[in-house]
């Protein structure tokens, strides 16, 4: 005898449509970080750029939501990456959509320093970075739903069991993250370790206010350039998994609803 499916639960109310602002962790409690400070090597020209460059291309962390067209000096979409690394993918894409602004946060020195260096040489005009960590970024500085798009391009996978809990890619990160997607908006997530490719699929999959936009993993897109890394780990047969889920523009998980 076939048992019928028990009735699921009412989804919650998204925020953004009921008026209601999603704060994610409260400023008073802690969270787990994804990130351990540790004393990592700089070179001597990543140090000077941190010292020479900083003031102008770099925002103090606060905890009041900014401005993206005061801190441009434009009106255009906004692109949050999270853990840029050394700024070589960062680089690429905002060369390649100079139309676009593109603000990246990263907690170390030495990916700080790289990416001043690669704004100076690229002559870069769009790209502003928030050396802090990207869960206070989100919840304190960005506003609800001005997003256009979210990168997480290979996070640290915390390979082992009891440093899971560590891992960016958790179920009140993502609330909090769709929260700050406009509609329409996605969040592009890439790994290169599979365990960690099942557990961000199975998370974002449980998120109410987000759509998978195929079936399963994506294709790198284009607008994803492949790393060096990268291409040296794939010629050695490893994986890589692309995630793209999108924020439906028009549904009951937009400010929207009633149209």
């Amino acid at each position: 005898m076939n048992t019928p499916s028990p009735a699921l639960p009412p989804q919650p109310a998204d925020p953004l449509a009921t008026g209601r602002e999603f704060a994610g962790p409260a400023r008073t409690a802690t969270h787990i970080r994804s990130f351990v400070n540790r004393r990592g090597h700089i070179t001597l020209s990543q140090k000077e750029a941190l010292e020479t460059l900083a003031d102008r291309w770099t925002l103090p962390y606060t905890d009041r939501h900014i401005s993206f067209a005061q801190v441009f000096g434009r009106e255009a979409a906004t692109v949050l990456e999270i853990g840029f690394g050394m700024g070589e993918t960062t680089e690429k894409i905002a060369l390649a959509q100079p139309e676009r602004n593109f603000l990246g946060v990263e907690v170390f020195n030495a990916g700080v320093g790289a990416m001043l260096r690669r704004i100076e040489s690229s002559g870069l005009r769009n790209v502003r970075i928030i050396q802090h960590d990207a869960v206070e970024v989100l919840r304190d500085m960005v506003p609800p739903a001005s997003l256009a798009a979210v990168h997480i391009y290979f996070p640290d996978p915390w390979p082992k069991k009891r440093h899971h809990k560590r891992r960016l890619i958790q179920p009140p990160f993502v609330e909090l993250l769709a929260s700050r997607l406009a509609p329409g908006g996605y969040l592009h997530c890439a790994t290169d370790w599979q365990a960690y490719a099942e557990q961000m699929l199975e998370v974002l999959n449980g998120q109410a206010y987000l759509v998978n936009t195929c079936e399963g993993y994506a294709e790198r897109p284009a607008w994803r350039p492949q790393t060096k890394f990268e291409t040296r780990g794939l010629r050695l047969g490893h994986g890589v998994w692309d995630l793209i889920f999108e924020k439906p523009p028009f549904s009951r998980f937009s400010p929207r609803a009633d149209v």
